[in-house]
């Protein structure tokens, strides 16, 4: 319950002083905490029904609507202020950032950020078009009592340019057709003010789509280090070996940059195969051994010197890249297997949380919304790091030890529907039905 009262303590001081300031910032934690409570999916109305029947606020429908559609609640200084509460938020005095994107299918024909994206992960049953909504997301890699998660930080809705010029209404916002961002320009712009407020050096983990010169020519290089990438690369890249060193007199003309050609990363990797050797990795929640090669290199594309690793499996191979010299062998491969959790964090929005049963329409509703969404996942991992010890896993499942999302939300939840609870955030006059909340968690349990 401590816990708790210190991470949302910091939140409500974001509001004003307002009578109108202090009754949103009462709501602003009570509709994050039924975001987190693991009763049903986060859709406004059930929003709504959790606040009257568990936490026994006196709502009306309208007026939470119309909260739930505010275009004033300050989500900026908010997410500065959870940013803030993270405990020890980089990993070898570097921040690892986790960047990729995500479909989030919809139904309504007019809700805000919506268009038929394509889907490269689409199943053989499903579309490869959806009618979704395209959300880049930027999340902190940490790990937390012994093994990674990924913390959301900020996230943008990718709009198509041919809607933008069409002023579709899936485009609109107050009225007004928003610009054009492409998603290498959003990521950028999202890095940046991360760093910005940390002031620390970064490393992106992410998949061959971003780690490439149209993110990496966007970011501050001349920073000395602040920036830094860690990609899978494609196989169809060509190497070069580093220039040789010019030995007594200099030529005439500039330098050379590149040195010989060396081949593709699929040419390389066979005939590098024979020199890998075995390293022992923390991967996937394990210690496991694997076998890998490492080279540095210069890439055309980026127009840098990077960092290769050839991980070989028993028929296949991944060949990494990193534009951070320093990095070991092994810190390269577990960072980029941490990068994995960027997805699951999809899923828990998504599926666990449940943002993609939201059918709000209006802007502003599906931004505070997802805000709401992404805000609760951040909380739950930060709760969850602040904890004396690793929370026991309720659903046991072969090879996994660790614990679950789940597992913490629980945990909030009884902190939250705890009558003690009720002293740190008072809503006077409003008492929770704690018959019902009872019978509710043991459903749950």
């Amino acid at each position: 319950m401590f816990i708790l009262r210190d991470l949302l303590l910091p939140l409500q001081a974001v509001f004003s002083n307002t009578a109108q300031g202090q009754k949103r910032k009462a709501w602003f934690v009570y509709t994050l905490l039924a975001v987190v409570v693991p009763f049903t999916s986060s859709i406004t109305s059930n929003l709504l029904r959790a606040l009257q029947t568990l936490f026994g606020l006196k709502l009306k429908s309208q007026r939470f609507y119309a909260f739930m559609a505010s275009p004033t609640l300050p989500w900026k200084k908010l997410w500065h202020a959870m940013w803030g509460m993270i405990p020890s938020p980089a990993e070898e005095e570097r921040l690892m950032l986790a960047l990729d994107d995500s479909m989030n299918p919809k139904s309504g024909k007019k809700i805000f950020g919506c268009a038929h994206f394509y889907d490269h992960a689409a199943k053989v049953n499903q579309s490869s078009y959806p009618w979704s909504q395209c959300i880049l997301v930027v999340g902190l890699l940490k790990k937390i009592k012994s093994r990674w998660a990924c913390l959301p930080l900020d996230f943008r809705f990718y709009m198509m340019k041919k809607d933008i010029d069409a002023e579709s209404a899936t485009a609109t916002r107050r009225g007004q057709v928003l610009p054009f961002e492409d998603k290498m320009a959003q990521a950028a712009t999202m890095i940046t003010d991360i760093q910005n407020y940390f002031k620390q050096p970064v490393l992106i983990v992410t998949d061959s789509w971003f780690g490439n010169n149209g993110l990496w020519s966007r970011l501050d290089r001349e920073t000395d280090g602040a920036f830094h990438l860690l990609s899978r690369m494609r196989t169809n890249i060509t190497l070069y070996d580093v220039a040789p060193v010019c030995a007594g007199t200099p030529k005439a003309g500039r330098p050379r940059k590149y040195g010989q050609r060396l081949g593709s990363v699929d040419t390389c990797a066979a005939k590098l195969k024979e020199k890998a050797r075995n390293y022992r990795v923390f991967l996937y929640g394990k210690k496991k051994e694997v076998q890998a090669y490492s080279q540095t290199v210069m890439l055309k594309t980026m127009k840098c010197r990077v960092r290769v690793v050839w991980v070989y499996r028993k028929t296949r191979y991944v060949a990494l890249m990193t534009t951070d010299m320093e990095l070991s062998v092994e810190q390269i491969i577990e960072y980029y297997g941490a990068r994995w959790k960027i997805e699951s964090g999809f899923k828990e929005i998504k599926q666990d949380i449940g943002s993609s049963k939201s059918q709000v329409r209006n802007s502003e509703s599906v931004l505070n919304h997802l805000n709401f969404c992404m805000m609760a996942t951040t909380l739950t991992w930060i709760y969850a790091d602040r904890l004396e010890n690793a929370p026991d896993r309720r659903h046991k499942i072969r090879g996994r030890a660790g614990f679950a999302f789940s597992d913490v939300r629980r945990i909030i939840a009884e902190a939250a529907l705890s009558s003690d609870f009720y002293s740190v955030c008072p809503v006077p006059g409003q008492n929770p039905q704690k018959s019902l909340v009872r019978t509710l968690l043991h459903m749950v349990a």
